[in-house]
């Protein structure tokens, strides 16, 4: 007597068991039902539909109702749902959504493959109609009927997982301007912070804006536009609202039956994907699997292992039995023009798995190129290696241009086979210029990691470098003296590598010397140097300068770790129309090509900085090079140099920068009639606060307002009684001094403290100068320092002033910058307008 199996769910898992059954037995009887229309699409192909990339919308129909029925027999029925099962009798019931009827129908097996549904979390206005989920064909179809109707130019993204990005990206594509907000420090949760801030790096660098830490409050709709305000106060408007906060396991009909499952709502299943009872199986996002690396519980919604669970199942039910033996995890999505990519474990499990790991693992980082360096096309990725203090991997995690993929899917088999670093260093790979290097990236992270455990080489992280006392550390910067103009680490002292040997006796044995390069290559030389020299407390920074300046040098509240100039994140890829006015092919002076291809840094600053010599004033330079991080660096540098950035570009492989020789600050482009057009880049705005009074405040800021409303780059310097304009207005427990209390306890704490210069009557004045300002629809000075930090306008706060009226970091508002004179002086450089108030 043939079997009777029913399946729950049409995507991935549930077609795959349908197929895989009626491979292995003809005459087995299988009917499945989808509460949907569709079957068997591609999940994860549906952002790249809606932002064009794919064409046509069959494409993502991987199997239809009626080719599932004539090719393997089976009853499909879609718009079908089930509504309960009852484990007794072996049955369920189901609604045909169509009809309406309610019919029960009776199995030998049955398998829940319900999958998981978008997490909506009770957010006031979070119904409003130009809100969005994406996980099956009606919401594709709803996101692009509405950006083909509406052509809406503002998107707010909520969420920074791989949909988030995914459709972030597809936005950005389709010529809308976006925002990113994600509750966590970082996006894309499966990779560490370290290798975020690249990613974080890259997705500013396309112009799309990133809320990191900040969660929505609510949303409030009008007139088509949906205004977001979050956690911190901040306010963004949209035109479309995409929400990918995550998902939730579809766990209702195994709960409602009886059926164990964990306190995520996740089915439990034992090896063989069997519920606790032995008549249901469950696969795909809504059980709860076994973590391959760490052996925990845990819940991993990917589409490969549901695809495999499926097939493991239809062999236990047809009696060919199969254990899953977990899930490790391998994922990668495309970020723009980068790739993101990783396997097993990240720091962070492995930090929460306490006890177990702890700090018993050991981290390999380096900056690899993806293919010889000598053949064209050669771009550097980032490998993260996580081992165990035997070798054992944990985990990887990668980020890169090209030649990730395969990199990554190494790993992944090197882990499912139980693999050592040792095995890393031993592969023999695929090698061509083209393709590879003699020595693999993934040879040269097993390489990394063998020096490590082998104590050739100790290595420290660059978040480790805080914990360190400062009296007996020397951080040595073996870089050459062009390369330190561009950014170092803060205290550290320079010997260029090549010198090290001659200046051995400027170091202190006694202290621990921690040698960093750009990369960690010449850092490693370095710590090879001085152990051999007799330098017993060696550590070598992990990933370089590169990795430093990511971590910390682009984000405010930590460039004053950077010295020198800091990472410039905001640097834009002006592909496209974005510099109609400078257009490189009118502009007066000779082109010189430079192919700084295949070089890592410093080698395309070195070479740029020799070109240079040879030019005119009022030549160009158009430099093509692979390093991505020469992007960043040649902004710094032209503006340390005075020398002009036109603009940069991103070519299939490649970044290309066009560099203008001097011309201190302004660009000359003929016009259509050959006249010369003089355009001054220097147009930013700075404005000293001096003064701590209302009204200069309010003016300050209306007046940074509308320079920033113009696409003015706006800096404003707090100095003495201004910085108690940025002062929070609670009381922040802080150590200080008498004088610093007594100053602190006599100057007004924040904006709403503030008194007016005249006519302030007890401050009776200045409550009805802001009652004035609210009955005429004027922002507050509250509202007016909120709009300017969204507008990016700077707020620096004076160390020196900071120091003498006894105010502390702590006690500033967020988003303020700490600097001194020189902060000022660079601005007021780079401005054509300069206030003091």
């Amino acid at each position: 007597m043939s079997k009777k199996v029913l399946i729950v769910g049409g995507v991935a898992g549930g077609a795959s068991t349908a197929a895989r059954l009626r491979r292995l037995d003809e005459k087995i009887e299988i009917i499945m039902f989808e509460k949907g229309e569709h079957i068997s699409f591609a999940n994860c192909g549906l952002p790249y539909y809606i932002g064009g990339t794919i064409e046509e919308r069959d494409a993502l129909l991987v199997q239809t109702p009626e080719k599932m029925r004539s090719r393997f027999n089976i009853d499909v029925r879609v718009k079908n749902e089930v509504l309960s099962i009852d484990r007794e009798k072996k049955e369920v019931k189901v609604k045909d959504l169509d009809s309406g009827k309610i019919y029960k129908e009776t199995y030998d097996y049955l398998v829940l493959s319900p999958g998981a549904s978008p997490i909506k979390p009770p957010i006031p206005g979070i119904d409003s109609p130009n809100i969005f989920t994406l996980r099956n064909i009606p919401d594709t179809d709803a996101i692009k009927e509405y950006l083909d109707n509406k052509k809406p130019k503002r998107a707010v993204v909520v969420g920074g997982g791989f949909i988030g990005i995914e459709m972030a990206e597809n936005l950005y594509d389709r010529g809308l301007n976006v925002s990113i907000v994600e509750m966590a420090d970082q996006v894309m949760g499966p990779i560490d912070f370290d290798m975020a801030q690249i990613v974080h790096q890259h997705i500013k660098s396309k112009g799309v804006k990133l809320y990191l830490k900040d969660g929505v409050k609510e949303f409030e709709y009008k007139d088509g536009v949906t205004r977001v305000t979050l956690q911190s106060g901040k306010t963004l408007d949209a035109d479309i609202v995409i929400l990918a906060i995550g998902v939730r396991a579809d766990s209702k009909l195994a709960v409602d039956c009886g059926l164990e499952v964990n306190q995520r709502g996740g089915i439990v299943v034992d090896e063989y994907l069997r519920t606790s009872d032995k008549n249901i199986f469950a696969i795909g996002d809504a059980i709860e699997v076994v973590d391959f690396v760490n052996g925990s519980k845990t819940m991993i919604p990917l589409a490969g292992p549901a695809n495999k669970q499926g097939r493991i199942v239809a062999n236990n039910i047809v009696g060919r039995s199969e254990k899953y033996k977990g899930t490790q995890g391998t994922s990668i999505a495309k970020v723009f023009d980068l790739t993101v990519a990783s396997t097993g474990n990240n720091e962070k499990l492995l930090n929460r798995m306490g006890k177990k790991y702890g700090k018993d693992y050991k981290i390999a980082l380096i900056h690899s190129k993806s293919h010889a360096g000598y053949y064209p096309g050669a771009i550097p990725m980032t490998i993260k290696l996580i081992f165990n203090l035997k070798g054992k991997i944990l985990g990887a995690q990668i980020v890169g241009y090209d030649g990730v993929d395969k990199r990554i899917d190494v790993i992944a088999s090197a882990i499912r086979f139980g693999g050592t670093v040792y095995d890393l260093k031993e592969l023999e790979l695929a090698y061509a210029p083209p393709y590879s290097s003699a020595k693999d990236p993934v040879n040269m992270a097993g390489f990394t990691a063998e020096n490590i455990l082998k104590r050739d080489v100790d290595v420290i992280m660059c978040n480790e470098l805080e914990k360190l006392d400062k009296n007996e550390v020397i951080i040595l910067d073996v870089r050459e003296e062009i390369e330190r103009e561009l950014g170092y680490i803060e205290g550290s002292i320079n010997i260029p590598l090549d010198e090290l040997r001659d200046r051995l006796n400027e170091l202190d044995k006694e202290k621990l010397i921690i040698p960093y390069c750009a990369i960690g290559l010449r850092g490693y030389l370095a710590a090879r140097i001085l152990k051999q020299n007799g330098f017993k407390k060696v550590k070598n920074l992990s990933g370089g300068y590169t990795t430093y300046s990511c971590i910390f040098c682009q984000d405010e509240d930590g460039a004053s770790k950077c010295g020198g100039a800091t990472c410039d994140s905001n640097v834009d890829f002006n592909e496209g129309g974005d510099v109609e006015e400078i257009d490189v092919n009118k502009l007066e002076g000779k082109t010189i090509k430079l192919n700084a291809c295949g070089l890592q840094c410093p080698g395309p600053i070195m070479q740029v900085y020799e070109r240079m010599k040879t030019l005119e004033n009022g030549d160009i330079l158009e430099v093509t090079a692979t390093d991505p991080g020469f992007i960043n660096d040649i902004n710094t540098w032209c503006r340390r140099t005075g020398n002009t950035l036109i603009k940069t570009e991103k070519r299939p492989k490649e970044f290309v920068a066009f560099i203008r020789k001097g011309t201190g600050g302004k660009i000359t482009v003929k016009d259509n009639n050959n006249s010369n057009i003089v355009q001054t880049t220097n147009d930013g705005k700075t404005i000293v606060v001096f003064s701590g009074d209302l009204d200069k405040a309010i003016a300050s800021f209306i007046i940074a307002n509308g320079a920033a409303a113009m696409g003015r780059k706006v800096t404003m310097f707090f100095t003495f009684w201004g910085l108690n304009i940025l002062r929070k207005p609670e009381k922040v427990k802080v150590q200080k001094g008498f004088m610093d209390k007594m100053f602190s306890m006599m100057m007004p704490r924040g904006s709403k403290k503030l008194k007016l210069s005249q006519m302030n009557m007890m401050g009776m004045g200045a409550k009805m100068i802001r009652n004035v300002m609210k009955r005429k629809n004027i922002s507050s000075l509250e509202e007016l320092i909120e709009q300017a930090k969204n507008q990016g306008v700077r707020l620096v706060a004076c160390n020196m002033s900071m120091d003498v009226m006894g105010i502390t970091k702590e006690e500033l508002i967020d988003g303020v910058e700490i600097g001194g004179v020189a902060s000022y002086l660079g601005a007021a450089e780079e401005s054509n307008v300069n206030l003091f108030i």
